[in-house]
């Protein structure tokens, strides 16, 4: 008679990675339509910014320290004049060379100043414009893209050079014609 014993064997290894990571990087997006003076729609774009290192700063400092006193933020645009670069996270209002804002001395013009941004309350690690902000141009140009100045003395007038640059960027789809009595809205969402 023959037995044959049976073994069973087994094994298990649990492979997990260890620690968390988190971060926060500061992104936004900025979305902007062109209305005729029929009303409709002639283009739009989407496109994304650089967030400038002083409004990093400001964020944190507004944040943590409530150690600095927002004003605005007000939303400008970029004209195509004198236009080199969108520059790069160390530029301020004061400097930045490689670009004009429009609406005071340079084309596009518009009616009114920078805009008065409005925001609904965050959500999910996003803020955004509660609404799209609206720019009636009176003399046509070519407009490049968008910027954003806030913090301790930032104003509406164009083309002032005080305040907090918070970001700055450049239509996707290049270079946009706007024509007397065209309607700009812009819209920006900010996430971290």
């Amino acid at each position: 008679m023959e037995y044959a014993k049976a073994i069973d064997n087994m094994d298990a290894v649990i492979i997990r990675g260890s620690g968390t990571v988190e971060g926060a990087n500061a992104r936004g997006l900025y979305r902007a339509e062109c209305y005729g003076v029929d009303g409709k729609l002639k283009w739009s774009d989407d496109f994304k910014n650089v967030v400038m290192n002083v409004g990093k700063n400001l964020m944190l400092d507004s944040t943590l320290a409530t150690a600095v006193t927002v004003v605005g933020p007000y939303l400008g645009l970029i004209g195509a004049s004198s236009f080199s670069t969108i520059g790069t996270v160390v530029d301020t209002m004061a400097s930045h060379a490689g670009w004009l804002e429009a609406g005071g001395t340079t084309v596009p013009l518009f009616t009114g100043s920078r805009q008065t941004c409005v925001w609904s309350a965050a959500s999910s690690g996003a803020k955004a414009l509660s609404a799209a902000l609206s720019f009636a141009i009176t003399t046509g140009g070519v407009a490049k893209g968008c910027f954003i100045v806030t913090g301790p003395n930032a104003t509406t007038v164009c083309e002032a050079t005080t305040g907090t640059l918070l970001s700055a960027g450049l239509f996707t789809g290049g270079d946009k014609t706007l024509a007397a009595s065209d309607t700009l809205q812009v819209s920006y969402t900010l996430t971290l």
